[in-house]
């Protein structure tokens, strides 16, 4: 019986660590893990093929995704059941990921964060900085959302201070951390036994509708509350004590 390679195709692990660029050790720490398929052994060498290869591009790329090691392995598992194709996933993995609003930070010169504020005053960037809402380096400044920064500046316009506008948002995003945790949860729990018909379901485009349709429902259900709650103050006379600018007369 031959003790060769069992195909042209086969690699040692040393050069399997050389046609793939992962070290020798990662490769058996991957096979401790069950992420990656265990070699056919010949003789006392261990042969490894195309498939491990491939393999361990796979993972690669969903390293480069955020996953870890235990979830990868998870995942191939599936794959090798046929439970999974990787390109849906991949797919949907790209949905959920994609981005829910349109507002990136970016970095802004003195000058340009001006004109991102709409206006500028003695001691606005300091106050930006001090509530947090920008971050100086050097000679520039990170937006960190410039969507916020607005919504900021459309407060202060109004006669709300910078720190006040920069606290409700720590607020809100607590809160909605938790909200969208919640209901993430709730739909991953539930969409199996929620599916309509009998032509099962189509993850990314349950995704592309949820994206617009979860952002309106927040829109909605929080502008309900604030009614509610604010017509609440109202009837308790709590806004009768706030302080009121008084017009100027004619």
């Amino acid at each position: 019986m031959s003790t060769g390679p069992p195909a042209s195709t086969a690699y040692t692990i040393d050069e399997l660590a050389a046609a793939s660029e992962v070290p020798s050790r990662t490769i058996r720490f991957y096979q401790s893990k069950g992420a990656l398929p265990s070699p056919q052994i010949k003789g006392r060498v261990a042969y490894y093929g195309d498939a491990h290869l491939e393999r361990l591009r796979l993972i690669a790329t969903l390293q480069d995704r955020g996953l870890r090691i235990d979830a990868i392995r998870d995942l191939v598992t599936r794959i090798d059941k046929g439970e999974l194709d990787i390109g849906e996933w991949l797919g949907m993995e790209q949905q959920l990921q994609a981005a829910w609003v349109d507002d990136r930070p970016r970095t802004a010169t003195e000058a340009e964060l001006y004109e991102l504020c709409g206006k500028k005053r003695a001691g606005l960037v300091a106050d930006l900085v001090r509530a947090e809402i920008v971050e100086r380096h050097g000679d520039t400044y990170l937006v960190k959302s410039p969507a916020l920064l607005l919504a900021a500046m459309k407060l202060e316009s109004a006669g709300i201070d910078l720190a006040t506008a920069a606290g409700a948002s720590k607020i809100m995003r607590r809160h909605l951390a938790r909200l969208a945790s919640e209901v993430a949860e709730y739909f991953f729990d539930h969409l199996a036994a929620s599916v309509v018909g009998d032509g099962g379901l189509d993850l990314e485009a349950t995704f592309r509708v949820l994206r617009p349709v979860g952002t309106d429902t927040v829109r909605v259900v929080f502008g309900q509350e604030m009614e509610r709650v604010l017509r609440g103050l109202v009837e308790s006379g709590k806004t009768a004590k706030l302080p009121r600018r008084r017009k100027p007369k004619p």
